[in-house]
């Protein structure tokens, strides 16, 4: 909406048009709040970057309406090996292959232009989203009611400028917004320059594995990725004064891959020197504006969720927006974001930085003591699943900050599907006719959805609890135990 001096009037501003961006602006306009997404490019970055997601990351999808799109254009990832400088494995990351509690399965690998598309194309088809290419921020002007934006149309060299009530910078690792936040990085100790190289076999090489690879070689460390149909992938830490140039040239990276893969068997469609860092955003939030993404939080590659924690990001932050601008909540929600996800971000990146770590084999009996280079076994590796920080939670608190499943429910329906986008009480069926009535009375007028169903039982008994509710991006908030905590959940939202 433009209003009488040709400011766009919009609820929330969104600045870069990444796939957290994109699945932000997806997630709010699916919920009716009025999104400008603001991009200095003209189109989606063509070339390979982010490779992987999880089950949670699908679930978002799955609640912009993209999932079965997404699926088509992944492969699954059955895990990751680390091996030393002789080819013996030390360290064994399996990922399950058949689909997990959460409804999909555990690891997708993708290629990023091609996620970047089906996310667009989903923002396209919603009334309350618009999107502004070649539009390059360069001024935000906050006050007590709202921010105005401006920017240059950089193709004809306008000058336009939006009001919005909110901004939030998906802007990523150099982001103006955090500029204008003022908020500095604070240092989590790992920055390595590595090479990245993608190529696109030329034939069949089915010994190459679908497993990642940590090739732990302290004289040239090494990752060897599976990517979507031919494309190949591998990252290669540089020493100290290796120069950049040099080593991106075509012959250099022949050389370097010499013992797996030769030009004869796949071409390089890039090569490039990146420098992994680790890093948080000191704050999220300065009043009006937000951070999400890599313009929050920089992480090593080693543990693949830099996207992730990006899309985790947008589907905290979008119904805690959508219910402020409702008038539903206090704007002191939105401090519940960063209280939520700074912690819980912090503990992936730190993670991979040790994982990082365990590339020089040296490190690796530190860390699992007994492992093949005593003459134990290969040490075995689980996935971590960190809770939220600090943040909403109400009645019995045991289960909050987890992630709660996705069952088929008796219908055949995916409880996600049920629920859409919404807060949702969880019962058994047996408990829904005996519980109070007044609080559940009162949890669907402020919006949740109660699901009773007995593909819920086995859950609730594990967690000991009569009633779950669960927040729009599939966290618990609480549990009850008793009609007391039942009240007390009903009045946390």
């Amino acid at each position: 909406m433009t209003g009488s001096r040709g400011i766009i009037e919009t609820e929330v501003a969104i600045v870069g048009y990444g796939p957290t961006g994109a699945a932000l602006a997806a997630l709010l306009a699916k919920q009716g709040v009025r999104t400008l997404v603001l991009e200095r490019e003209g189109a989606a970055y063509h070339l390979p970057r982010a490779v992987h997601f999880d089950a949670e990351v699908m679930r978002v999808f799955q609640a912009i309406g993209v999932a079965e799109a997404m699926v088509a254009h992944t492969c699954l990832a059955p895990g990751m090996r680390f091996v030393d400088a002789r080819g013996r494995l030390l360290l064994d990351w399996s990922r399950p292959l058949e689909i997990g509690p959460e409804g999909w399965h555990a690891s997708y690998r993708f290629h990023q232009p091609d996620l970047e598309r089906v996310l667009r194309g989903a923002v396209a088809q919603l009334p309350a989203a618009e999107v502004r290419t070649r539009a390059e921020v360069f001024a935000l002007d906050q006050d007590p009611t709202g921010v105005t934006i401006r920017w240059e149309e950089l193709d004809s060299g306008r000058i336009r400028a939006a009001r919005a009530c909110w901004v939030v910078g998906c802007d990523g690792a150099r982001s103006l917004v955090r500029r204008f936040m003022g908020a500095e990085w604070l240092d989590l100790g790992f920055h390595e320059r590595w090479l990245v190289t993608d190529l696109i076999l030329t034939r069949p090489r089915p010994d190459l594995g679908d497993h990642t690879v940590q090739f732990c070689d302290p004289q040239r460390p090494m990752t060897y990725v599976r990517g979507v149909g031919n494309r190949r992938r591998w990252e290669i830490a540089l020493r100290p004064g290796e120069d950049a140039t040099e080593m991106t040239r075509p012959e250099t990276v022949w050389r370097l891959l010499e013992r797996w893969i030769g030009p004869s068997e796949a071409e390089i469609e890039r090569a490039t020197v990146y420098t992994f860092h680790s890093a948080l955003a000191a704050r999220w939030r300065a009043g009006r504006l937000l951070l999400a993404g890599d313009s929050a939080h920089q992480t090593p590659p080693f543990l693949g969720q830099g996207l992730c924690a990006g899309i985790r990001d947008a589907a905290n932050l979008a119904w805690k927006l959508a219910r402020v601008q409702a008038g539903l909540a206090q704007e002191s929600l939105l401090d519940s974001y960063e209280s939520e996800r700074a912690p819980h971000v912090r503990a992936y990146i730190e993670m991979a930085v040790r994982l990082g770590g365990l590339i020089n084999t040296r490190a690796m009996e530190a860390v699992v003591p007994g492992s093949v280079l005593s003459g134990g076994p290969p040490a075995q590796m689980e996935s971590i699943r960190p809770p939220l920080g600090p943040g909403l939670s109400g009645g019995w608190t045991g289960p909050t900050g987890r992630v709660a499943p996705q069952p088929v429910l008796g219908d055949g329906v995916r409880l996600d599907d049920r629920v859409g986008y919404r807060f949702a009480l969880l019962l058994r069926p047996s408990d829904a006719a005996t519980l109070p009535t007044p609080p559940l009375d009162a949890l669907a007028r402020r919006g949740a959805v109660l699901v009773a169903d007995a593909a819920l039982t086995p859950w609730l008994d594990d967690i000991g609890a009569l009633a779950a509710l669960v927040r729009p991006d599939r966290y618990v908030l609480g549990a009850a135990r008793d009609a007391d905590e039942l009240a007390a959940l009903a009045a946390a939202i």
